[in-house]
């Protein structure tokens, strides 16, 4: 029989036996059903804890031309993750129509702005994107990479998860603000289609689209020495090696925009994840070494972190926007559920981040405080990407205690 006790109780009665669980996960397997709190009890106030510094990660060499393809010089990546919440941000009711539709732009807005901010410690959104990228130049162009791994047509129109056009909106709007033109915004998917509701909900009519089809080709003919990724398990096969678009060769900077879901094969895709749709194409091979119950998977390797140490994609990336204004707790391509752990509605959250390590750990540990983790070991290549320098690896309660190494804010607007 189910007792029922609030969110606030929970936190203060069982702290002490939480550690390194999910309080939510936790309360569950005691048989507590946990209520929804009124928003001021919720666990939304603003919280900052520093952790210990990381090791600062190499920081790419500045470029002196307009090339395309040069390696841009950004800010040194940092341990923060910023989390913005806001109840308004969605109304849909997860029922009627696509879920796509019921999102507010203006909060949308305020939210990345306030993320932004949060992170860089800028007093404007304009100084926020200045920091990020201090050395642009007019003409340099930034890819933002979204995902569909759910989107089969031009007219798609099912709720399976998939990118809103809402953050890449806000983004936009935002990079305008220090003089990036919208034709030199290159928003990607290259291995699947990106369908016309999306690129119909663009607010700017010069930003470009690239996908496999409905959009321009994003091209895989570059001579650039760096076109393929190339992967080295220590044992087993060696996948063959992919290329890397052209797109996203010929950009000299980008913004990585996972959503935080759930997958079955691979127990999670997030950031490093969404990067198999910057890949040619994901041979089985390839994913027999991502999924942890297929033939090759070790915690020793993952083909995501060769992915990422490719120069177009780790030294490019600027800047992670995590989507969880619905996310996907269950499943790949699962449509939009109500989280439990956000008050029975919409996660209606946003995640912030120059460190890909870090921000992937907060949008898992949400997704194992609200449900169990389809395959063990799923985060394994957070561990492997921290040992590659890439970023910080810890697990915590971002409900409660929140994490020790990993510098994480909750926001509410």
């Amino acid at each position: 029989m189910n007792r029922m006790i609030s969110r606030r109780h929970l936190l203060k009665g069982l702290v002490a036996a939480a550690s390194g669980l999910g309080l939510q996960k936790l309360a569950k397997g005691l048989g507590f059903k946990v209520l929804a709190q009124t928003p001021d009890e919720f666990v939304y106030l603003p919280i900052i804890l520093k952790g210990a510094t990381p090791a600062p990660t190499p920081t790419p060499t500045a470029t002196a031309t307009n090339t395309p393809t040069a390696t841009p010089t950004s800010t040194p990546s940092t341990s923060k993750v910023v989390h913005v919440h806001s109840q308004d941000a969605t109304y849909w009711d997860f029922s009627t129509g696509w879920y796509g539709n019921y999102v507010r732009q203006s909060v949308v807005d305020a939210m990345v702005e306030r993320g932004l901010m949060e992170l860089t410690g800028a007093s404007s959104v304009q100084a926020a994107w200045g920091q990020l990228l201090p050395h642009y130049q007019s003409g340099q162009a930034i890819a933002i990479k979204v995902n569909f791994n759910n989107a089969w047509s031009c007219d798609d129109s099912d709720n399976a998860i998939d990118a809103l056009i809402h953050p890449v909106n806000a983004v936009v709007r935002g990079l305008k603000q220090i003089g990036v033109a919208e034709e030199d915004i290159w928003v990607y998917e290259a291995m699947r289609q990106i369908p016309n509701r999306f690129v119909n909900g663009c607010l700017y009519p010069n930003v470009q689209f690239f996908a496999d089809s409905c959009a321009q080709y994003p091209g895989w003919n570059s001579s650039d020495p760096n076109a393929f990724v190339t992967f080295s398990p220590p044992s087993g096969p060696t996948p063959s090696s992919e290329r890397v678009p052209d797109v996203l060769i010929n950009a000299t900077y980008l913004i990585n925009m996972p959503i935080m879901k759930t997958h079955g094969g691979a127990g999670v895709t997030l950031s490093f994840k969404n990067h198999i749709g910057t890949i040619r194409r994901a041979t089985a091979l390839l994913h027999d070494y991502i999924f942890p119950d297929r033939s090759y998977f070790s915690t020793e390797y993952s083909p995501l972190v060769d992915i990422y140490q490719n120069p177009h994609v780790g030294a490019k990336t600027i800047l992670t926007i995590g989507d969880g204004l619905f996310g996907a707790w269950a499943g790949l391509a699962a449509p939009p559920l109500r989280w439990t752990t956000f008050g029975d509605a919409a996660s209606n959250s946003l995640f912030f981040a120059t460190d890909p390590v870090a921000i992937d750990c907060v949008m898992y540990d949400f997704l194992a405080a609200e449900t169990t983790i389809p395959q063990a070991n799923a985060d394994s290549y957070l561990s492997l990407a921290a040992d590659a320098g890439l970023g910080v690896f810890e697990h915590g309660d971002p409900w409660g205690s929140g994490y020790s190494q990993i510098d994480y804010v909750k926001i509410e607007t």
